[in-house]
């Protein structure tokens, strides 16, 4: 009975790096496709009385994102096609995951956005910017958003259990 639970433990992990992989792949592409064409000035063209400095910023932290997308996307499809499959690589990736991509979109670094904690109960979007953004960054980000909301949500799971067992390590 207990290689059977191994098993199937191991592949609802492998499932979940093939979910976060497809993800992470969507993500790289509408991020690589906004940053391949929006420069700076062509944002200050869209959004003429805008903060350049601020644009910048904004620039800035879509591009460390995309970095960690991209990362993310690296070391999944590494797991993915290692054979066996390596759970306890994988639960340390999602983790990883969980930690770097989900933190940044929803709170990155430099804080040119955050998460508005009360729109779960206003209906809006939870990005809220600290400035008025370019439309382009508006939209891109609010057709992101419900994907890392889901993403958040099934990697949740990957925080409390990963700190759980590093925890009962030591």
């Amino acid at each position: 009975m207990v290689g059977g639970e191994t098993n199937m433990s191991n592949l609802m992990v492998e499932n979940q790096t093939q979910q976060v992989t497809v993800f992470l792949g969507e993500v790289v592409e509408v991020i690589t496709k906004y940053v391949n064409y929006y420069t700076l000035p062509l944002l200050l063209e869209e959004t003429p009385s805008g903060d350049e400095q601020y644009f910048a910023g904004l620039l800035a932290s879509i591009r460390r994102l995309l970095v960690f997308c991209e990362e993310g996307l690296d070391a999944c499809c590494v797991l993915l096609n290692n054979k066996p499959f390596r759970k306890s690589a994988a639960e340390r990736t999602l983790y990883k995951i969980y930690h770097q991509v989900i933190a940044e979109f929803f709170s990155p670094k430099n804080d040119h956005w955050y998460e508005n904690s009360r729109s779960a109960y206003t209906g809006k979007n939870s990005i809220a910017f600290q400035k008025q953004p370019p439309m382009s960054i508006e939209q891109m980000m609010k057709e992101l958003e419900g994907k890392f909301q889901m993403l958040r949500e099934e990697l949740e799971y990957y925080e409390t259990d990963y700190q759980t067992k590093m925890i009962q390590k030591y």
